[in-house]
């Protein structure tokens, strides 16, 4: 979808009279009006189709297909594109039909350059609004599918939506960072989606999990004969993401000797099978995942910093699950559900003490090893597992801060269990709504 705000619609002037045909391109040109001319109704059909950014003025007379089967074509591809129809003096009738039919207007031959400008513009006026409110119906439902599937009601996972939404319909190159079970394929996912490459293929690369053997023929294709057993030609990862995108996994772990082949694809896009020196262009989003600060890998030398820049235009950082905690029990539930549908088991009934040792543990796996611990719950095999032991805590922290944290999450999973009324979530902790008031503003709840 074209951005309307600031793109420029044209029109397509299909005319098969030469002097008639220039004759509007230039009094439309004049009024600063971009325009074309195709001199068949064939050629026209090959140029418009659903979204166009412009639209169509079209003669009724044509060699080969005429005006009003352009029409028809034209309005079951785009039922909303405005079709403005140049009739002659015998054509009025057919003209009337054609306004039956669909079509925005019509103009009686001779006219005006003014009176074809005028029409013109009211049709531009009306496909403006139309591709307008298109990509704002647009924008939303990938705002609703976002919501859904990047689950939190944090500050923090606001503004990963929020940077979602907004990076989603730009060609950026985004370099997502994040402990191991933060999520990151799933915003790749979500990136891909609200992009218009979203009809394209994801393609997703670990590059942890390829041995440096095989990355030219994986990851670029090889042709038929390149090496022993290459029957056929084989397509790559990186040319089947072209028109869609290519999300590179665990990237820290990508070996030098590919890192240096591979930024060669990035920067010129375009790459050579194994055993061709044809070069293949390939037009693909680049999204890249890492748990580990690649700046502070560049600077040690592990990792190449030129690929770095390339791929850093754009970082999107997803916070751990033990810095949102407040999201733990939306997340659970969440979770328990799925479950539940999956394995046909019940939802487990909610759990204060459960809840507590949850809001307690630090979750080094983060939202993947909640969803674990969702899975058995729903199964009933809960019972000494350690995920809620402290054996897994990674360090210590200070009491006041732990103390703090613990305090933030209930009272965030209170505020979500009573639909943020401030009323009966002081009731159901048990404390004044002035305190309450108060600790909101403290830990920043009254965000998202």
């Amino acid at each position: 979808m074209p951005d309307t705000g600031s793109a420029v619609l044209k029109v397509l002037i299909v005319e098969d009279d030469e002097d008639v045909a220039l004759g509007c391109r230039q009094a439309l040109q004049l009024e600063g009006i971009a325009a074309e001319t195709v001199g068949t109704a064939e050629k026209a059909r090959r140029l418009v189709g659903a979204g166009f950014p412009g639209i169509v003025v079209t003669d009724i007379r044509l060699p080969g297909m005429d005006g009003m089967e352009l029409l028809r074509q034209l309005l079951a591809a785009d039922p909303d594109l405005p079709v403005v129809l140049m009739t002659g003096h015998g054509d009025v009738s057919m003209a009337v039909q054609a306004m039956k039919i669909g079509a925005h207007d019509f103009i009686e031959k001779p006219f005006s350059p003014d009176y074809l400008v005028e029409v013109v513009r009211r049709a531009l006026d009306k496909r403006r609004l139309t591709l307008e409110v298109r990509e704002l119906r647009e924008r939303l439902q990938n705002r609703e599918s976002i919501e859904a599937r990047i689950i939190g009601a944090s500050p923090q996972m606001e503004r990963v939506r929020r940077l979602v939404a907004d990076l989603g319909g730009t060609a950026a190159d985004v370099l997502i960072h994040g402990e191991t079970g933060t999520g990151k394929e799933l915003v790749a996912r979500c990136l891909h989606d609200a992009s218009p490459r979203r009809s394209g293929n994801f393609v997703a690369i670990n590059c942890g999990g390829l041995p440096e053997s095989l990355f030219d023929s994986e990851i670029f294709g090889h042709e038929a004969g390149a090496f022993t057993g290459a029957g056929k030609r084989r397509i790559g990862k990186v040319e089947h993401a072209s028109g869609g995108t290519l999300f590179l996994d665990e990237i820290e772990s990508m070996p030098m000797a590919m890192q240096i082949k591979f930024l060669r694809v990035l920067q010129e896009r375009t790459l050579e099978r194994l055993g061709s020196n044809t070069p293949v262009p390939v037009d693909c989003r680049v999204i890249a995942a890492t748990k580990v600060d690649l700046g502070e890998l560049a600077e040690q030398g592990r990792f190449r910093a030129d690929l770095y820049y390339r791929l850093n235009v754009v970082t999107l950082p997803l916070p751990p699950l033990r810095d949102r905690r407040e999201d733990i029990g939306l997340l659970f539930e969440q979770f328990a559900l799925q479950a539940a549908a999956r394995h046909g088991r019940p939802v487990p009934a909610p759990d204060p003490e459960r809840m507590r040792r949850m809001m307690a543990y630090h979750w080094p796996g983060n939202v993947r090893e909640l969803r674990n611990v969702a899975d058995r719950c729903v199964l009933g095999i809960e019972g000494g597992f350690p995920p809620f032991g402290t054996t897994a805590v990674t360090g210590p922290r200070p009491l006041a801060e732990t103390v703090e944290a613990f305090e933030r999450s209930l009272i965030a999973e209170a505020l979500r269990r009573n639909a943020h009324s401030l009323a009966r979530t002081a009731e159901d902790l048990q404390i004044p709504k002035t305190t309450l008031h108060d600790k909101i503003r403290k830990y920043g709840l009254g965000e998202g």
